[in-house]
């Protein structure tokens, strides 16, 4: 267990660090924790390929505990915000877990694919998931939401929308960003751990 305490310290910042930053906005679409939180899908590829998707479950658990944990405390346990932390929870536990699946599918293709692939399924869904049970005027609309499904242009260019789908597109675009940078640290990461562990 000692050999996962790594990826599990650094999936536990990672959400840690999301879930305070995402109280910071940048611009009009965007806060601090959308360009740190994807680094848990660089996290969990990195686990599954050294340790395989066994070990890569256990890190995402790790995490979903951290991030269900951090989500209570922000909310205050209020029932308001009770809603957010769902979909917060929700969204990370189905889209690392999507991850994994995807990545251990993949991992015999060229050492590019399985991370790319992954990432970019499990962000889509990670973000379709989150903004959708956290402000979707499709499930009951709070004081604490409603704002979210304001009609505003997307992106404040496109047609008319809710608040919410630029703010998931906005979202969802720096997580596809993020996913190509990512492979540079994959792969330099992989290659020092493979050392220590040729035999995966």
């Amino acid at each position: 267990m000692t050999r996962y305490l790594p990826g599990i310290l650094a999936m536990a910042a990672i959400v840690v660090a999301s879930n305070i930053l995402v109280q910071f906005v940048i611009g009009d679409w965007l806060t601090w924790g959308a360009f740190t939180y994807p680094f848990a899908f660089l996290v969990t590829d990195v686990m599954n390929r050294v340790y395989g998707a066994g070990s890569a479950r256990r890190v995402v658990f790790a995490g979903f505990i951290v991030g269900v944990v951090c989500s209570l405390i922000a909310a205050g346990f209020d029932k308001s915000t009770l809603r957010i932390a769902i979909g917060s929870g929700t969204a990370f536990l189905c889209a690392q877990l999507l991850d994994v699946k995807l990545f251990d599918l993949l991992r015999e293709r060229r050492w590019w694919v399985a991370p790319l692939v992954s990432t970019l399924v499990g962000s889509a869904v990670d973000t379709a998931l989150f903004f959708g049970i956290a402000f979707s005027a499709a499930l009951p609309v709070d004081a604490n939401t409603g704002w979210a499904n304001e009609a505003v242009p997307l992106l404040g260019h496109g047609p008319v929308t809710a608040l919410w789908v630029s703010l998931a597109v906005a979202d969802w675009m720096v997580k596809l960003g993020l996913a190509l940078l990512a492979l540079v640290p994959f792969r330099m990461i992989i290659r020092n751990l493979l050392r220590f562990h040729p035999e995966t």
